[in-house]
């Protein structure tokens, strides 16, 4: 029996993450839009172009749509000075305010809405996991992510003060995405650990939340086929590690001469992120994030060992 065929509408959808759902996508048979800002040709999906601020002829898309997964807003992989900030904060904020008018002044409204957030909401801590009833949110010092945080509430506030009375409604709290498909976290660490600077980072205790690109697909599916399910969910595997562990598991995986990396202590930390114009929030905070929603109502995780989806990414890239 044929599939039906769906739309689904990606806005900022030309990333790593918007791409690797874009090809599974179109894999099935569906009609994917990419919403972007560029007129870049895009291996995966139909592009349309929008300011991500203003209404315009890419509204007529979201008639009869089946699903809307934002994506929308500029990388956080940067330096965090003024200019950039703003960047960050308005490419989501605007974003999500522009689509929910669209949705709105639709007859025929998307039956989903996927908005994207960041596990990165939740509090930098070893002690215990932040799912999404008892987790705690907000700053800390030693984790230098106060900007991240407001980012991250201000682009939930503005998705919940655009109602969507006919629209299901979804918060993605995302942790990192692990794929072999191009521009992805895989490929930066992969790169790193063959020239010998795969060695723990930081004094290594701080946990990461990963999530494999099968289940990236996989959970946004399950929401697609699951009615029930509405509200915030942790998108992550169910087993966060240490920062020593992984990078243990990526020499491993990559065959690092006698299993060697060059430790990063946090002033190394801190030089490595001014040479190449990002921050060592990205790296030094303990995501300590746990699925419990997506494995309460019943999602089945195709990758739950990290060495093992290390090793069968590597088959793949």
């Amino acid at each position: 029996m044929n599939q039906q065929k769906r739309k689904i509408i990606i806005p900022g959808g030309s990333g790593f993450l918007g791409q690797t759902l874009a090809q599974y996508f179109e894999a099935r048979g569906d009609d994917v839009v990419i919403l972007s800002r560029g007129c870049q040709s895009l291996q995966w999906g139909r592009n349309v172009r929008w300011d991500g601020e203003t209404l315009g002829d890419w509204t007529q898309e979201l008639e009869d749509a089946d699903t809307i997964i934002n994506l929308a807003g500029r990388s956080v992989n940067c330096r965090y000075h003024a200019r950039n900030r703003k960047q960050m904060m308005d490419s989501r904020v605007l974003s999500t305010r522009i689509l929910g008018q669209a949705i709105r002044q639709c007859e025929s409204p998307p039956k989903l809405w996927l908005q994207s957030s960041t596990a990165t909401i939740y509090l930098h801590r070893y002690d215990a996991p932040n799912d999404e009833a008892t987790g705690k949110t907000g700053p800390h010092p030693d984790a230098k992510d106060a900007f991240s945080i407001q980012v991250a509430q201000g682009w939930e506030e503005a998705f919940e003060a655009e109602p969507t009375p006919d629209t299901r409604r979804i918060v993605m709290r995302t942790a990192m995405v692990f794929g072999p498909q191009p521009g992805g976290l895989f490929h930066v660490l992969r790169n790193l650990t063959r020239i010998g600077l795969g060695g723990t980072m930081g004094d290594g205790k701080q946990y990461v939340s990963w999530l494999h690109a099968d289940d990236w697909c996989g959970i946004i599916e399950w929401f697609i086929q699951t009615e029930a399910a509405s509200g915030i969910y942790n998108l992550c595997a169910p087993n966060p590690l240490p920062n020593r562990e992984m990078m243990h598991a990526m020499r491993q995986a990559c065959g690092a001469p006698l299993g060697f990396g060059l430790p990063q202590p946090y002033w190394l930390l801190e030089l490595g992120a001014w040479l190449i114009r990002t921050e060592t929030e990205l790296i030094i905070k303990s995501r300590r994030v746990i699925p419990k929603r997506l494995q309460d109502e019943g999602y089945n995780f195709t990758h739950l060992d990290f060495a093992k989806m290390l090793n069968s990414t590597m088959d793949k890239s």
